[in-house]
Parts: structure tokens; sequence; C-alpha cells
């Protein structure tokens, strides 16, 4: 864990296409910026696996489930993902190229270099809101982590991919049955209104349990079918 003393080192700065990204590293602690914004770091993941796992716990028993993830951030999610035999596919959408270089070439391999050379990972580098709304694939669980939460969006751009429009396209690329699990910072009741609005059912809210402060949460949601 970083000290007091810990002043951040600049280890990779970008002007992607949608603003400043940095990657920094704090003692121990690689960290992820945009556009001044800290997005995460490599300290705990417990969320990030919470999300997966809470995604595949929702399904049913379908064999070799398709998960799409939203979102590489430092890998918590796809490493886990790929760590578990029953995911059958593992698509991760990610905007900004340089994350995706940290990740293949660069200090954040460490954590990603396995899931990445497994078979049935596939990185897309694209923006996940124009991605719902042009593919044709479909997904039997969606696991969003693309911002700080439905209430804290890191570009305007994404906000309305939690809005009814969004959820309407989130839920097309889910087959009948499929799960929708949103990361957030912090509970929202509002979302999970907004969730049943779309027509999304089993409608939830799981918490990490924290000593202090606002627990992080995935939001979860099935589409009927």
């Amino acid at each position: 864990m970083p000290t007091s003393y810990d002043i951040p080192e600049v280890l990779d700065r970008r002007e992607g296409p949608y603003g400043e990204v940095v990657l920094r590293r704090q003692g121990e602690l690689l960290q992820i910026i945009a556009n001044g914004c800290f997005l995460m770091d490599t300290s705990d993941g417990r969320s990030e696996r919470m999300l997966v796992d809470a995604a595949l716990d929702a399904l049913d028993d379908r064999p070799a489930p398709h998960v799409l993830i939203g979102g590489l951030g430092v890998g918590f999610s796809l490493a886990h993902a790929a760590a578990n035999p029953r995911w059958g596919r593992i698509t991760v959408v990610e905007r900004e190229p340089a994350i995706v270089d940290w990740h293949r070439t660069g200090p954040l391999s460490a954590l990603s270099a396995e899931a990445l050379a497994d078979p049935r990972t596939n990185i897309l580098e694209t923006d996940l809101v124009g991605f719902v709304n042009e593919t044709c694939a479909t997904f039997d669980a969606l696991c969003l982590d693309i911002d700080n939460g439905p209430d804290w969006t890191v570009t305007e751009g994404n906000g309305g991919l939690y809005a009814r429009a969004g959820l309407t396209s989130c839920a097309r690329v889910l087959k009948p049955g499929g799960v929708l699990a949103v990361w957030s910072a912090k509970p929202s009741a509002e979302f999970e209104g907004s969730l049943a609005n779309a027509g999304f059912q089993q409608v939830r809210t799981e918490e990490i349990p924290v000593a202090r402060g606002v627990p992080d949460v995935v939001h979860l949601a099935v589409r009927p079918g």
C-alpha cells in the first residue's frame, strides 16, 4: 500500500481519442487517470471480481456462456473471468488504445498476460456505447465497468448508456435470460428504478463490505426470456 510520502510517478501519459490518459505508479500500486479523474488502481480488485462472479451466478446452467466485459481497466475482471473455466468466451471492449498497450507490452501485463493469452479472450478496441448500439453479436452476460458508476461517468457521452435508450441497447445484445452487471462506486436506487423501467427483471444490488465509508456495489438485472 502507498504511504504518505509516496509520490506518484508518471509511467506514461498519452492523448487518446477521448482525452488524456495517464498510467502512474504510487508505491506498489499502478493507477489509471483519465482527464484528471482517478479511475482505478491495483490495490484491491474485490469488486471487479465480484462483478464477474455475480453475473455468472445469476445465469442459468447454460453451457459455456459468453461474457462481454465493458472496460479493460487494470485487468482484474478479465483475469478473474479467464481463471474460471465455466466461461466459454470472453470479449473485452476497451476504447483507449493506451490501456490496451499497457496490458500487452507495459506494466499492467503482469496482471493480464495469462488472460490475454487465453484462446477464449478477444480484445476489441472500440467504444462500448457505439458497440452495443451497432453490433449484431449477442452475449450471455454483459459486465460494465467503464465509469465510476451510473451517476459518475468518465465522459459525458457515457451518460446515455444508463438511461432507458442505453439500457435497451444493453438488453438487445443479451440473449434471453442474459445478465447485465454494472459496477458502481456507490449504490444508486435511481438506477435500480431505471433498470426495472427498461424491462429488466430480478433487479438487485450486491455490496462489497467495507470497514467505513460508502461500499462499491454491483447492480444486477436479467433480460426476460
